[in-house]
């Protein structure tokens, strides 16, 4: 049993906490908050220990009612490995901390990928983490990226892929963020970043990419246009999609046409936040033509993420050294489909 802690309890940070706590050969030892929120509040009330990562600010949480067990420094002394979930460009600088510590951490695609030296994906390279001391999980569109586009390359081999991100202004409970009523180019130029993060992981893949941001919270949406190096049969394409652990088929004619409807499957199903782990691949949009493969796919930016932490766990702390048998713990322990 490895125990884990994660410094940063917000969006991801939850998430990859309740996550960790399901798996049987993990265990989260504390989770960390610098304010005293509905957050902090939750996450005590669920029975993970509670660390300040802000000790000056310990007076606020007396004030709040919110019982903690210590500060971050009591934290590091009981844990194999630190998953940090802070903002973006804030992990960079935990990182020398844990340096100091001598702790191991996982980071999040906020973080620059030279800031932290390695990326990992679990389908793309999760061998090369193996004991590694400072990995950084890719983003979510990125993890969506390689989710679908990995198999692809295994069947088929891949010449170029033409990407079009169409993302959500902001996550449901942001309110900082928009847009509200605008469509904006994100970045106006091309290609975005989105391309050299994917080749972090998928070494040497010709990726050009591009992105815009409109009003929505729910869900990021990718058009993928792709030039394999084989021309395998369209039924080939689909059943690689249907074999493919974190990837869904969903049909428009049936009732998932948008991404509102794809997020209401996952409230049905009852998952927790409505999370949907799962890549989600409209079956409709699979076409080849001309020996190019299309397809659109849908992306739950808050939580596609959160299996990768589990993966790249057992990678870095040398728990399991088959990326499969890894990945099908970790969907089984989480419920995950496909």
């Amino acid at each position: 049993m490895k125990n884990a802690g994660i410094n940063g309890y917000g969006t991801i940070g939850k998430r990859v906490a309740d996550a960790v706590s399901c798996q049987d050969d993990m265990k989260i030892m504390g989770v960390t908050k610098r304010t005293p929120d509905f957050e902090a509040k939750m996450a005590v009330e669920k029975g993970f220990p509670l660390y300040i990562s802000a000790p000056e600010r310990e007076g606020l949480f007396e004030e709040a009612g919110i019982p903690v067990t210590g500060t971050i420094d009591d934290l590091y002394e009981k844990i194999d490995i630190m998953v940090d979930c802070t903002p973006g460009g804030i992990g960079a600088k935990n990182k020398e901390v844990y340096q100091e510590k001598g702790v191991k951490g996982i980071f999040q695609g906020g973080e620059k990928h030279d800031a932290i030296g390695q990326s990992f994906n679990s389908f793309s390279n999760y061998k090369d983490a193996w004991g590694s001391d400072y990995v950084r999980v890719v983003s979510c569109n990125t993890t969506g990226l390689c989710r679908t586009l990995q198999p692809i390359k295994d069947l088929c081999g891949i010449k170029k892929v033409r990407a079009v991100m169409v993302r959500r202004g902001a996550d449901p409970g942001d309110v900082k963020t928009g847009p509200i009523n605008a469509i904006v180019p994100n970045p106006p130029t091309v290609p975005s970043h989105h391309g050299p993060d994917v080749q972090t992981v998928m070494y040497g893949l010709n990726i050009v990419t591009m992105a815009i941001l409109v009003p929505t919270t729910l869900m990021h949406q990718h058009n993928l246009m792709v030039e394999m190096e084989s021309t395998p049969s369209l039924d080939d394409i689909i059943d690689t999609f249907e074999k493919t652990p974190r990837v869904l088929l969903f049909e428009a004619n049936k009732g998932a046409g948008s991404t509102a409807q794809i997020m209401e499957f996952a409230r049905d199903i009852g998952r927790s936040r409505s999370d949907l782990f799962e890549i989600a691949v409209w079956k409709e949009s699979i076409n080849i033509v001309d020996g190019e493969l299309y397809y659109m796919q849908a992306i739950h930016q808050e939580s596609d993420v959160v299996p990768e932490n589990v993966d790249c766990i057992r990678a870095m702390l040398e728990m399991e050294e088959d990326p499969s048998k890894s990945i099908e713990k970790t969907n089984k322990n989480m419920g995950i489909l496909g």
